[in-house]
């Protein structure tokens, strides 16, 4: 990956760790404000609050609901877990957890995580505390770049993504590629789906898991692939054209495509630059949610899975949705 296609995007890595600052004055921007959401029949009334619950985070990413309803989410670079309950408290959930980003729940209750930090980035269960280990730091000898996101399928097989390799190699060995990568039930082998997507970020399973989604920070496109048996990908398409999609300064295509979800009739939810972007099971777009700022990822939570939490760096919120959640997962 060239540096300019990398670092041009708005979900850039770097960004992860520093305050987002006004354009061209090098000023903080005023604090996060509450959106109003349009009409998006089936999926949220017009004029429904996206309420700003707390700014200042640093580093939040990858929400997940816990068996109550409340939500949790990475405050990656503050090296900890967030919670927040059904009343907006605010606490700690898991601290020093080496930088975790993307989190999801299996069918025991463990919690896997994808983990940032180069040299030990890679797939690892942090909670409950008998079961933290970790499952896979590397590929093939090689260390991941920037673990990103996950999903865990049924049968507990983890499909992740290695988004960014912006640390310098030994002089041994050239740095892995951005990439998807699957990790079978048992295994502490990774298996690599594909090294062609600019930036991959965001998976998510649909709910009978026949198919894979995959969110391209760097593209126009939301990409599906159909899962086979062994978990392998097959029938990779186009499923959903980025809407507000524009060129950085190598001319990349960017949508800022982050993190992904899906309701309980089968539409999708991407955090893109320009907010939540809501398609069809078909792939066509239905709307967009704006934001207090742009978000990083979103799930369902709530006691009836209602409501949709967001996130984006510094900012957590929420909105009452008319859609529901998938019941059986925690994203």
């Amino acid at each position: 990956m060239k540096a300019k296609a990398l670092f041009g995007g708005a979900a850039c890595v770097i960004f992860l760790s520093v305050v987002t600052f006004g354009q061209g004055r090098g000023t903080p921007l005023p604090p996060a404000a509450d959106t109003v959401a349009p009409d998006i029949p089936g999926v949220v009334a017009g004029g429904a609050k996206v309420h700003v619950i707390k700014d200042g985070f640093n580093g939040s990413e990858g929400t997940i609901t816990l068996p109550d309803g409340s939500v949790i989410f990475s405050e990656t670079t503050a090296n900890r877990t967030i919670k927040i309950d059904k009343n907006d408290n605010v606490s700690t959930f898991l601290e020093n957890t080496n930088g975790s980003n993307g989190m999801f729940f299996d069918r025991e209750g463990r919690l896997f995580v994808t983990q940032v930090p180069f040299g030990t980035s890679g797939i690892a269960i942090i909670y409950p505390a008998a079961a933290k280990r970790t499952l896979v730091n590397n590929y093939d000898g090689k260390p991941f770049g920037r673990a990103n996101d996950l999903t865990v399928s049924r049968n507990g097989g983890v499909y992740f993504t290695d988004s960014a390799n912006a640390q310098p190699m030994p002089p041994t060995g050239v740095p892995l590629p951005p990439a998807l990568y699957y990790l079978a039930p048992g295994s502490t082998k990774a298996t690599q789906l594909l090294t062609d997507v600019l930036f991959p970020n965001g998976v998510v399973l649909s709910r009978d898991e026949k198919i894979l989604y995959l969110n391209n920070t760097n593209g126009e496109y939301l990409l599906a692939f159909d899962v086979q048996p062994n978990g392998s990908l097959k029938n990779r398409r186009n499923f959903a054209k980025y809407e507000g999609v524009t060129p950085n300064a190598a001319g990349v295509p960017v949508s800022g495509a982050d993190g992904l979800t899906l309701d309980s009739e089968g539409r999708l939810y991407a955090a893109c630059t320009n907010g939540g972007q809501v398609y069809s099971p078909q792939g066509r777009h239905l709307g967009t949610i704006p934001m207090p700022r742009a978000p990083q990822n979103l799930s369902f939570a709530g006691a009836d899975k209602r409501t949709l939490y967001v996130v984006g760096r510094v900012v957590a919120s929420r909105v009452t949705m008319i859609a529901r959640g998938l019941e059986e997962r925690a994203r």
